[in-house]
């Protein structure tokens, strides 16, 4: 295990993940950059990105090219590449994070941003053929089936967006659409510009019962899925856009994921595990574009860094073996608990040290103590909890009068 200790480890280089450690380095947090492959994710097969707000019309690469940049101006963040192989909790509101070839890392927060990857139907011949004729990537593989006939799986922007592209390079393009004629998912733009265009096939409630083939494809068979009819059809290449996977079985059981395996996040971007962050196309989000996830980078280095004062604080009351700490847990909206604040910290302060803790924006503590008020008192001795006051109940500052003497 290497024995450097990071305040942020994030573990991969997607918009979100590169959008935190722009933050991180801002806020001068010592942050490793963890990213297994290239940086910046699927968006970098995007030929055309017109929908980042000032940057109309590059390329995937090319914005992803300026996030680096942009990453690496600051001294306190370091890329690393390595594949992560999991993600562990430690003692002391620490987490390990593991990799193949480069070791172990410690830090006191982690962003994951392990993205997704395409989804596969299981057609029969579709594993077989995978990088001879079957591909996920047009933008990757359009050039070799230039004269060609290809078949595209999906309906959504995706699957439009690339049949119009292979349309530049392919002889033909025949769209596997699973609805009735004329529907299709994608935004209206691309459907007009995909209908218009004549290389393009739509095949209407269809999808494909297997590619066919000896060392790569040679054909398809397309099968009605209002009949059950079957016929083979010519093509060279097939290219599926039917859906994400998360990239999230790494993880540990620990952390929450939906049914589909995406994490599941609060506003803050925050997991179900203590000091754990989860960003992009992973988490369980309604919308997964590049400025939602650079949105859900920024949410949660803020976060991160309002979670490190946090425990920072933690370790200091649960270390002070020799005096007494108050922790008073407010609401900033409850306008009776702000009033009071000042009075019971007059009643608390002759022997304790006060510590406000703002339920809002720090919650750690009061949710480790399960705390149900809205405003309570948590008093250490030496390190140790002596007692938690509801300081909602009438009989609270009774409660708290022996602590005067």
């Amino acid at each position: 295990m290497s024995d450097e200790e990071y305040d942020l480890i994030i573990v991969g280089g997607g918009p979100g993940g590169m959008t935190a450690a722009i933050y991180a380095g801002r806020a001068e947090l010592k942050t490793l950059l963890i990213e297994k492959g290239s940086f910046g994710g699927q968006i970098t097969d995007s030929l055309d990105v017109e929908n980042f707000p000032g940057s109309p019309h590059l390329s995937g690469q090319a914005l992803m090219d300026r996030f680096k940049e942009h990453v690496t101006q600051s001294d306190s963040v370091s890329l690393l590449t390595t594949r992560v192989s999991g993600v562990e909790a430690a003692a002391n509101h620490r987490q390990i994070v593991h990799t193949r070839r480069r070791g172990d890392y410690t830090a006191r927060a982690v962003i994951l941003d392990v993205g997704a990857k395409p989804r596969q139907l299981g057609i029969p011949g579709e594993a077989e053929f995978s990088g001879n004729g079957v591909s996920y990537c047009a933008t990757c593989d359009a050039e070799f089936f230039k004269n060609q006939h290809v078949f595209v799986l999906g309906a959504g922007n995706q699957a439009i967006e690339n049949a119009i592209l292979l349309t530049k390079y392919a002889s033909k393009v025949s769209v596997a659409v699973m609805h009735d004629e004329g529907i299709l998912d994608c935004n209206e733009v691309d459907r007009r510009e995909a209908m218009a265009n004549n290389k393009i096939e739509f095949i209407w409630n269809s999808t494909l019962a297997s590619i066919n083939g000896e060392d790569s494809v040679t054909s398809v068979t397309v099968r009605n899925i209002l009949t059950g009819q079957e016929h083979d059809v010519d093509a060279t290449g097939v290219f599926s856009f039917v859906g994400m996977v998360p990239q999230t079985d790494f993880l540990p059981d620990t952390l929450v994921r939906d049914v589909h395996g995406y994490i599941k996040v609060n506003r803050n971007q925050a997991t179900n595990v203590a000091g754990v962050y989860a960003v992009g196309d992973c988490t369980d989000t309604p919308l997964r574009q590049v400025v939602t996830a650079s949105g859900n980078g920024a949410v949660a280095e803020v976060n991160v860094e309002r979670y490190l004062k946090e425990t920072a604080q933690l370790e200091k009351i649960m270390g002070d073996t020799s005096g007494n700490e108050a922790v008073m847990f407010y609401s900033p909206y409850d306008d009776e608990s702000v009033k009071r604040l000042e009075h019971i910290e007059a009643l608390l302060t002759p022997r304790y040290k006060v510590n406000l803790d703002d339920i809002t924006s720090q919650s750690l503590l009061y949710h480790q103590l399960n705390i149900g008020s809205d405003f309570a008192v948590a008093l250490y001795q030496q390190g140790h909890l002596k007692q938690v006051v509801d300081l909602t109940q009438d009989s609270a500052e009774s409660k708290l009068s022996p602590v005067r003497q």
